[in-house]
């Protein structure tokens, strides 16, 4: 029995969650053209011994042309399928945690550098950059080279990569995919008239502007296995006038849920450069509690949880049905044992960890199953 909700089980589709916390992807920029390196294998490897519900990987290239840096992950070859295969084979020898991943295509934030290095636009005559595509032919920033409309071949193309990143995904035992559809990156820049200007059956109104990401949904869905599910991650707002906004979300969340979408991770911004967020703690959970009470899958909320009673308080009030961390893991990577021992509930810790369990705590361990 759990005394929390944090700490409660929960489902997602048929996807069995220990407790409420999810692990959000993170990229790490660190991919050997597209390829995971041994870093990640430590990165992933320390998550999965969190005490977390779920780990998801982070952005995850369809296409070495969607990679947001040179160094992002992908998932579009067999040599990018292969280098993942083997980490996440060291990553399962000691942890059962689930493992979703997030598929995605950068679009016109594409071809970038390092965040630590700036993380600019790279000049596609750059040795490590590329010509960007995107909705339209409008630049994220400014001074950014344009990218180059996509035009219907390109977005069957497109679609062909999606369904083939999915399937590879299964092939590779992965527990559930996320797609991204926020943050300013491609599906979200055909979301926002801010990016996209296009004439055709692609742009103009909020039905044509959702039209290509339900299609990638659709195709993604389709080539996953059905007893596993598929979520999307979306922006409630970019914060920026003119912009996609909470009434559209709510329209594409409905729209997700009546083709089978097994869950909304709401987050918001990374459209528009001149964005205005009202930064703070739980600052998006207003719009995670807006799109549950819009549909009837799973919402998870995200966005500066850091605080025990915090996380608690969203899932307790029904805000949510889970929440998902970042910085604040990458920061506390025990931050769900420490949760734990904060309640008084219980994580299921690796073995070799067992015999650190502080004697103020002597139930937060549970033997590993």
């Amino acid at each position: 029995m759990t005394h929390t909700k944090l700490f409660s089980p929960f489902k997602v589709g048929a996807l069995e969650l220990k407790n409420r916390i999810v692990i959000a992807p993170m990229c790490q920029y660190t991919a050997d053209d597209g390829k995971m390196t041994h870093w990640h294998l430590m990165h992933l490897g320390m998550l999965t011994n969190s005490g977390a519900a779920l780990l998801t990987i982070e952005a995850t290239a369809v296409s070495p042309q969607g990679r947001i840096s040179f160094g992002d992950v992908g998932l579009y070859s067999d040599e990018t399928e292969a280098a993942m295969a083997r980490t996440l084979d060291g990553v399962r020898r000691y942890s059962d945690m689930p493992i979703a991943i997030q598929l995605s295509h950068a679009g016109r934030k594409a071809s970038s550098q390092v965040p630590w290095k700036g993380g600019g636009q790279i000049a596609p005559a750059d040795n490590r950059g590329w010509q960007t595509v995107g909705a339209s032919d409008v630049p994220f920033r400014s001074h950014d080279h344009a990218p180059i409309p996509l035009n219907k071949s390109d977005l069957a193309l497109l679609r062909d990569d999606f369904a083939s990143a999915a399937r590879r995904a299964a092939r590779l035992g992965l527990s559930a995919i996320q797609i991204h559809a926020a943050h300013g990156y491609l599906l979200h820049q055909f979301l926002s008239p801010l990016s996209n200007s296009r004439t055709d059956q692609y742009g103009g109104s909020l039905q044509n502007r959702m039209r290509f990401p339900l299609e990638v949904f659709e195709v993604v869905r389709d080539a996953f296995p059905s007893d596993r599910p598929v979520t999307v991650r979306v922006s409630a707002t970019d914060w920026a006038d003119g912009g996609w906004d909470l009434e559209s979300t709510l329209a594409f969340a409905t729209a997700l849920e009546s083709r089978g979408c097994s869950a909304i991770h709401v987050s918001s911004g990374g459209l528009a450069h001149h964005q205005h967020i009202a930064i703070g703690p739980s600052y998006q959970v207003p719009f995670a509690r807006a799109v549950k009470a819009t549909v009837k899958i799973p919402v998870i909320a995200v966005g500066l949880i850091t605080e025990f009673e915090q996380a608690e308080a969203i899932i307790g009030t029904g805000d949510a049905d889970c929440i998902a961390i970042a910085r604040a893991i990458l920061y506390d990577p025990r931050w769900p044992w420490h949760a734990a021992a904060h309640f008084g509930e219980t994580v299921t810790a690796a073995d070799q960890y067992l015999r650190c369990q502080p004697r103020q705590h002597r139930h937060l361990f549970k033997v590993n199953e």
